[in-house]
């Protein structure tokens, strides 16, 4: 775990009969994946997906997230090293594939599965839709305004304030510990995928992101679902509000320029959002066409 093998790696070097790049190919091998602790024995894994969080306490284990079914049994055995307690539950913070796809590889393991009705829904739906029921594991607790649950001595809360990501997106608290998962209600630095077929709203994600930083304080650890730079997948107030600032930028700008005549072809030409600064990369498209469709259709 974080290449938990460093210390054999480098008693390697005085083999003289293992070239560097051999070397170099043997480390990248082992362990493709991530796993850091944060506080109050809560963590996160990465690998390919959204950044799962875990808990895990002297009674029991609780997952957020699961990204795909290979990455989930890694996170699975690397979870059974650390700890003999089962995983009592695994919470998704809303419906998409690199966040629930893994749910699966759960089967049998975890003993609930929880999320947001909505998203329960949107899980459901899209399953159905591609015939692959048998490869999904789907929530069998659902919510619609907060759920509590201990486990051990944690307190995990979760949060719906609307539609925003998707219309059932959770932010997931660990009260003690003061570590909230957001999942893809923030891409820290990297343009968002606005998922209207789910009920997305730009407009509500403002006020989601407003209601955010009412209720979690200046101590609060958030997780982002995704992040430009993978090594920036945690903060603080921070980013929610260069992110929120984004998006009211966004319906700012593209409201100006539908009210100047242009057509979503020309608005989606856009390659910045006048007075944006925080995010990188590819991708503004993504959130230009929601956002023209919103504020022209509703």
């Amino acid at each position: 775990m974080q290449r938990r093998h460093f210390l054999q790696a480098s008693a390697l070097t005085g083999l003289t009969l293992l070239s560097s790049k051999n070397l170099l190919a043997q480390l990248l091998a082992e362990d493709p994946y991530k796993m850091k602790d944060l506080r109050g024995g809560v963590g996160v894994f990465t690998e390919r997906g959204g950044t799962i969080a875990y808990l895990i306490t002297k009674q029991g284990i609780a997952v957020v997230d699961s990204q795909f079914p290979e990455q989930s049994e890694h996170l699975i055995g690397a979870l059974k090293n650390s700890s003999t307690q089962p995983i009592q539950y695994l919470i998704n913070t809303h419906h998409h594939g690199d966040h629930s796809g893994g749910n699966i590889a759960f089967k049998g393991i975890a003993q609930h599965v929880v999320a947001h009705a909505n998203s329960a829904t949107n899980q459901r739906t899209v399953a159905e839709k591609q015939n692959a029921a048998e490869k999904n594991l789907f929530p069998d607790i659902t919510y619609t305004d907060k759920w509590k649950q201990k486990v051990g001595g944690e307190s995990i809360r979760m949060h719906y304030f609307g539609a925003g990501h998707t219309n059932g997106d959770s932010i997931v608290h660990f009260e003690n510990a003061n570590i909230a998962h957001m999942g893809d209600l923030l891409f820290n630095g990297r343009y968002p995928f606005i998922d209207a077929t789910a009920g997305a709203s730009v407009k509500s994600w403002v006020n989601v992101l407003d209601k955010t930083l009412k209720t979690f304080d200046k101590n609060t650890l958030f997780v982002f679902g995704h992040a430009f730079d993978p090594e920036k997948i945690t903060g603080g107030q921070e980013e929610i509000k260069l992110f929120r600032d984004y998006l009211e930028k966004l319906l700012v700008y593209v409201g100006k320029e539908i009210k100047a005549g242009k057509s979503k072809e020309e608005i989606l030409k856009t390659t910045s959002i006048p007075g944006v600064t925080y995010m990188q990369g590819t991708g503004l498209e993504r959130s230009l066409g929601p956002a023209y469709d919103e504020l022209v259709i509703g």
